[in-house]
């Protein structure tokens, strides 16, 4: 662990952490300073001006990123019939009805990403308290609650993620792979801002994007210029 302490430290001491950077000298920054064994996930973290407290500055949706995540994303789709056929065949990794809420309600959840048919959420309603800590209910906002499964696994599985302000008003998005070629993640970083700047809620009064910060899963954080990527002030 103080391998690790050190290794951050000195990573943080090699650049000016108050200067902002544009996107790409970003990305090439934050590629240079990780330094973990295996391949560290890119995350974007933008603290906006909202009150996550009111309920018109809540903001949550999905965004799907060009270059992909470099995850394979696990997805458990809630359905029965034709519905959960399609589903198997679009690739979900498991697919069901009652006895897949049995399961959750037993603690077995090795998915990322839950998608529920309408006709479902009677059902999983009941397992609010279970997926809701761990952002896995499906919810119409986000595309999870839907008639076309098929539609959605397929969206998950090629780069589609969620985001959310936590209650400061912050929204955190893994944008790809530090091995990832930095146009790659340069792309995804400006395809989230742009879906940010259009979930710009109405009611908003007063500055919006106030500071975006990319990092690795093990590295320091590296600011970004939000003129650069087109932030709405």
């Amino acid at each position: 662990m103080a391998k690790k302490g050190k290794q951050f430290r000195d990573a943080a001491q090699r650049y000016d952490k108050q200067q902002p950077q544009t996107a790409t000298a970003g990305v090439e920054l934050v590629k240079s300073l990780a330094s973990a064994k295996f391949d560290e996930t890119l995350e974007l973290a933008a603290r906006l001006g909202v009150d996550p407290r009111k309920a018109d500055q809540m903001i949550r949706g999905t965004v799907s990123l060009p270059s992909g995540t470099g995850t394979d994303v696990r997805v458990a789709v809630f359905a029965q019939g034709e519905a959960a056929t399609q589903a198997g065949e679009a690739g979900a990794d498991v697919v069901g009805a009652d006895d897949l809420a049995e399961q959750v309600q037993a603690g077995k959840m090795d998915f990322d990403v839950a998608i529920a048919t309408p006709d479902m959420m009677p059902v999983v309603g009941k397992l609010g308290k279970i997926l809701g800590p761990r952002g896995l209910m499906p919810n119409p906002k986000t595309g999870t609650v839907t008639p076309d499964v098929a539609k959605a696994v397929g969206e998950f599985k090629s780069g589609k993620v969620e985001y959310r302000t936590d209650r400061q008003g912050n929204v955190h998005v893994p944008v790809g792979k530090v091995s990832f070629e930095a146009d790659a993640l340069v792309a995804n970083i400006r395809a989230v801002m742009e879906e940010l700047n259009r979930a710009k809620p109405a009611a908003l009064k007063g500055r919006y994007i106030r500071k975006v910060t990319i990092s690795s899963t093990m590295g320091p954080g590296v600011r970004l210029d939000p003129a650069d990527l087109g932030a709405t002030t």
